[in-house]
């Protein structure tokens, strides 16, 4: 099965972005090769670029207030685990105190670091980061891996806060809202008045399937159109019947 993700606003998809680009830090710094330290230090950069778009850290900090007093409620349902409430509830709080204690704006740590933002800015450039570029760089990349590795921890833990609180508002997010099958016939399916209050969409299909969902929604329908997904080929509709699970979620 394969799970599709769609944000109806924008503050979720920058916490979506975030997070693939957290991800794929965590799995490039965990190697040991001078090139998969390169892609991290790009998705680094990335992270950067995101988080300078709004602000991000007043959001979360929003957020987490609203889900905690929103949770808090909850502790006279009896249906609720209150060791889970009370574990999401300590989480919150930890990561609450921790983004409040972040001086600044998220990252100028790292605009304040000449040797990153030069890096950074060589890198925008098509193969602006080769040797002859940047040397020092370069010597870098040939250090110990462990030597790299804790300087990436270096860069990292003060963005520690921002992740934790991305991660819990996903987390909660992803679990709102009841799955639903639905049938695309000829690999169309509509739905009216469907996203009136969801903040994102999530599709699982069976990877038998041979396409892909084109999803347009707003708070008057929700249209999803299935296409081929085989590259180097004219994109074109798929006609067959696609089921589908479908899940509203809601903050």
């Amino acid at each position: 099965m394969i799970y599709y993700e769609h944000p109806l606003n924008e503050r979720i998809r920058i916490l979506l972005r975030l997070e693939e680009l957290f991800n794929k830090i965590d799995f490039f710094s965990s190697k040991d090769t001078a090139i998969e330290h390169h892609a991290t230090l790009m998705a680094l950069f990335e992270v950067l670029d995101v988080t300078s778009r709004g602000d991000i850290k007043s959001d979360l900090l929003q957020e987490l207030e609203r889900q905690k007093q929103i949770l808090e409620v909850l502790r006279s349902n009896p249906t609720i685990s209150e060791d889970a409430l009370d574990k999401i509830l300590k989480d919150i709080q930890i990561t609450f105190r921790s983004m409040l204690n972040i001086s600044g704006k998220v990252g100028e740590h790292l605009r304040s670091n000449e040797w990153l933002m030069n890096i950074k800015q060589r890198a925008g450039i098509p193969g602006g980061a080769c040797e002859f570029d940047l040397p020092s760089y370069h010597y870098w990349l040939h250090s110990n891996p462990e030597l790299r590795r804790y300087d990436f921890d270096e860069w990292l833990i003060p963005l520690t806060p921002i992740r934790d609180g991305l991660n819990i508002v996903l987390y909660l997010l992803r679990s709102s809202g009841k799955n639903s099958n639905h049938v695309a016939e000829q690999g169309v399916f509509q739905q009216a008045g469907a996203c009136n209050t969801a903040n994102m969409l999530r599709l699982r299909v069976d990877d038998k399937f041979p396409c892909i969902p084109e999803i347009s929604a707003n708070k008057y329908a929700l249209n999803i159109r299935f296409i081929s997904s085989k590259p180097g080929q004219k994109i074109k509709a798929y006609e067959g019947d696609v089921t589908f699970d479908l899940t509203f979620c809601n903050l």
